[in-house]
């Protein structure tokens, strides 16, 4: 498999038009992971952009985004000093797949926050967290490195929690430095909260909103997740991501359907 950077790329073949062959190494199961897929939107945001960082990111996932050729289309709302704004939108075989209003900016890396609220609870030692997956050829899993709270896990032996919450650390296999496109897969790396309240199964993402605040700094990232409400079919996720650093450096939250058991 390719590497994140070659993975997630575009190429410009007209105004405001990008192609990208989206990478099935990022695919559960025949659907690929929508922050990967809000990455490669995030490059051609970005491209089109007088700014550097994709810093708010609204998407809207219409169809199963999967692997193999695709569009980009970038429209400009806006254009100014401080930020920029675009209607971004993948298009797969004629047909719009996911729609992303996304407004670009340039961070200062060595910004200081001027107030920041407090930190989620730590995360044990990666140590004592769940093992190292190897690499097994079986698609995201194998291009993410991520280390889980275990007591975040107890879906996966038929013991779920009761809350929903999962907490990991998180870097690429491949070793790819952390950017803003990784933060855009960051917040959506996580096992979906819904599965320690006795859900199964693939968890479709129907709008997912992120936010980037600052540029991180090298290590692992602190994933921590969670919600607040499952009724009727439908839960809602909310991320932060802390660097190491200790400064939230994402945030962000999300509408998914109840995940629906595989036959």
């Amino acid at each position: 498999m390719s590497g994140f950077g070659d993975a997630t790329a575009v190429k410009r073949v007209g105004e405001g038009r990008y192609e990208a062959v989206l990478d099935g190494g990022y695919a559960i199961g025949e659907a690929l992971n929508g922050g990967y897929v809000m990455a490669v939107l995030a490059r051609a945001a970005v491209d089109a952009s007088p700014h550097a960082h994709p810093v708010s990111t609204a998407a809207n996932f219409h169809r199963v985004t999967r692997s193999g050729p695709a569009e980009v289309l970038v429209e400009t709302r806006k254009t100014g000093r401080t930020a920029a704004a675009a209607l971004v939108s993948l298009v797969q075989e004629g047909r719009p797949v996911v729609d992303a209003l996304i407004t670009t900016g340039t961070l200062d890396a060595d910004a200081a926050p001027g107030w920041t609220g407090e930190q989620p609870p730590g995360l044990p030692p990666i140590e004592e967290c769940t093992d190292q997956r190897p690499p097994a050829g079986e698609g995201f899993a194998d291009q993410v490195d991520m280390r889980f709270d275990r007591s975040t896990m107890g879906w996966l032996d038929g013991r779920p929690s009761g809350r929903p919450e999962v907490r990991g650390w998180f870097r690429h296999r491949d070793g790819h430095p952390f950017d803003a496109y990784s933060l855009a897969l960051a917040v959506d790396a996580l096992p979906p909260v819904a599965l320690n309240l006795g859900a199964q199964g693939w968890a479709p993402t129907v709008e997912l909103t992120w936010h980037m605040r600052a540029v991180p700094a090298p290590g692992w990232l602190a994933l921590h997740g969670t919600g607040r409400l499952l009724s009727d079919g439908w839960f809602d996720e909310e991320v932060e991501v802390w660097d190491s650093a200790g400064r939230l450096v994402a945030q962000s939250r999300q509408l998914a359907r109840v995940p629906l058991a595989r036959k």
